[in-house]
């Protein structure tokens, strides 16, 4: 740790007695729907986000009322496997205490909205009770593990999840304040007796992701993860992982310390192995990652700051032993598989296509209903995909014909969802997300609906492109590795980053300031038009645009912040009122 002032989030924690805080008082205060302030930091590593809604404010403070409070919970799931049993407690939950809707996450977790505070007890009793948790699914601790969905070859999938497993089990923190808090259980009679030998008094530094990917599949965007492990298959079995390190994608508009990162090879290690290099990433992160300054405080910046060859040698230090080089792999495919899926041992999978991962009744489409229709009958198990989609996994011959009866029935059979829509990705954003700046989730039908117009008009309506948009720059929707992403900067106006590699193995670059949707699609026309006549055979459009000189190529975390550096001072330079609201990177 270094020596400068510690950020006060440090002192809420040093202060939390392992994470308790006033957490019960905040509970029993009948007199505001809201947490005490410190305990909005703290809740978080319980799984719980306080929030408001947004849409209701002015009103709400027009009528001299306090904020519609109401709290997110998110229940890990390690590798989104989950079991017929457990959906069907999650959408009890989702219908009796949160807003009716159920939400899966990008990192293969539930969410759920609008519980108020009288509810949250009941919720996470519930939740634990279908044997899953929200303990570190938020909060400066390693979040929920993350694994690609359906690995191939099947054979290798008990260990890939065995792996998920073990990582997730032995990096959840250690403190009883959970079982307490949430469960009733009696307290401890000294709280020093769990103090965590991993996360020590004050846990990380910041959160802390990790996933496990499997070529040729990078479903999980491992290079997206403060920690990642690339599976190695010799001979039809699991040899060992590649260690990524370094990964991380949120930032902050105008702050050009601020920016996301591609994760790094740095060797490879054996499955048995796996443990003992996540607690050396992990505790090299605790002891000498940025607490002064949060948005200063990912793994990425640590290593930008040691160095990579500094930041592996200390890691290897706290191992003992060197690893072994990384062997040699390849991705080439991205989002889920859409669709019918069959294995030759008779079972089979369906995804389930969800707009932005919302599990809802709409009219001719009722997801939540059809779901939990299936979830009764038993048949399958349900994967939650990195990508917001459910996978209905291992039908039995036999019992796929009522599946298909139930997805008709409910309008879940649709397989012909064009590539744009189905690899989009939007994270939540207004009207709860506090730090939304813009619309995001309930924005993403309208502009892929544009974009498929686009792509139609130049022949491209199979081609796939990954399309992200988030309300803010923090990356919850993994925006800073799609070939087009929009970053909400101000109401109904984005940022526009183009140039990811379709694998997820490069940033995209910035490209546009501040655009209006007129001014994205009326910018994007001309690239699709080129794209559909010159690009190479196959090429992706995020290849094509750094191919043809539309963005660079960007290798590392600081490139990103140059070009952005160089994309506002443009803007800063165009007088007001002269032309276009925004300034294209083309242009500088």
């Amino acid at each position: 740790m270094n020596d400068k002032t510690l950020s006060p989030v440090e002192g809420i924690k040093s202060r939390s007695r392992h994470l308790r805080g006033t957490i019960l008082e905040s509970l029993t205060d009948e007199i505001t729907g809201a947490m005490r302030e410190d305990d909005t930091q703290l809740i978080k590593f319980h799984g719980l986000y306080q929030q408001d809604d947004r849409d209701l404010r002015a009103e709400r403070r027009q009528q001299r009322l306090e904020p519609a409070w109401q709290f997110m919970i998110r229940a890990r799931v390690p590798a989104g496997r989950c079991t017929a049993a457990q959906w069907l407690a999650m959408d009890a939950i989702a219908r009796e205490h949160a807003n009716g809707t159920l939400r899966l996450t990008t990192r293969q977790a539930f969410q759920f909205h609008g519980i108020v505070k009288r509810d949250l007890k009941a919720s996470i009793a519930a939740i634990n009770a279908a044997l899953l948790d929200t303990l570190a699914a938020c909060g400066d601790v390693n979040r929920n593990v993350m694994g690609t969905t359906l690995a191939n070859p099947a054979a290798i999938r008990p260990a890939i999840d065995a792996v998920c497993g073990s990582l997730s089990d032995h990096l959840t923190p250690r403190t009883r304040a959970y079982r307490e808090i949430w469960l009733d259980e009696e307290p401890v009679v000294n709280t020093a007796e769990d103090l965590d030998p991993i996360y020590g008094e004050t846990y990380l530094p910041r959160k802390f992701k990790i996933g496990v990917a499997v070529p040729p599949d990078n479903d999980i965007d491992v290079f997206s993860q403060d920690l990642g492990y690339i599976a190695i298959v010799e001979d039809g079995r699991l040899a060992g992982f590649n260690v990524t390190v370094g990964g991380g994608l949120g930032m902050s508009h105008g702050e050009f310390s601020t920016f996301p990162r591609a994760g790094d090879a740095i060797g490879f290690c054996t499955p048995e192995q796996a443990l003992e290099v996540a607690v050396a990433v992990i505790t090299a992160q605790r002891d000498h990652g940025d607490r002064s300054n949060r948005k200063h405080a990912r793994l990425k910046y640590t290593i930008e700051t040691l160095g990579l060859a500094a930041f592996k040698a200390e890691v290897e230090a706290r191992l003992g032993w060197q690893l072994s080089p990384a062997r040699p792999w390849q991705f080439t495919h991205n989002g889920d598989r859409r669709g019918w899926q069959e294995e030759p041992e008779g079972v089979s999978h369906f995804t389930v296509f969800l707009a932005s991962g919302r599990v809802q009744d709409r009219p001719g489409r009722t997801a939540l209903a059809g779901l939990r229709a299936i979830a009764e009958a038993d048949v399958c198990e349900f994967h939650l995909t990195p990508n917001q989609n459910v996978v209905l996994a291992n039908i039995p011959r036999e019992a796929r014909a009522k599946v298909e009866s139930l997805l008709a029935l409910h309008g879940l059979a649709e397989t012909s969802i064009s590539p744009v829509r189905s690899l989009a990705l939007a994270c939540v954003g207004l009207p709860t997300c506090g730090l939304a700046m813009a619309e995001s989730e309930r924005y993403l039908e309208d502009f892929v609906s544009q974009i498929e117009v686009l792509q139609a008009r130049h022949g491209l309506v199979e081609t796939p492109v990954t399309l992200r948009i988030t309300g803010c720059p923090n990356g919850c929707a993994r925006p800073y590795l799609a070939e087009i992403a929009l970053v909400g900067k101000a109401p109904g106006r984005y940022s526009v980053y183009l140039g990811a590699a379709f694998d997820g193995s490069r940033l995209n670059a910035p490209w546009a300031e501040s655009l209006s949707e007129p001014e994205i699609l009326d910018a994007l026309e001309p690239l699709f038009a080129t794209y559909a006549r010159e690009r190479l055979c196959a090429e992706p459009f995020g290849d094509f645009v750094v191919r043809t000189g539309v963005v660079p190529a960007i290798t590392s975390g600081p490139a990103f912040a140059d070009t952005a550096r160089a994309l506002a001072a443009a803007r800063a330079t165009r007088p007001i009122g002269d032309g276009p609201a925004a300034v294209i990177l083309e242009e500088t």
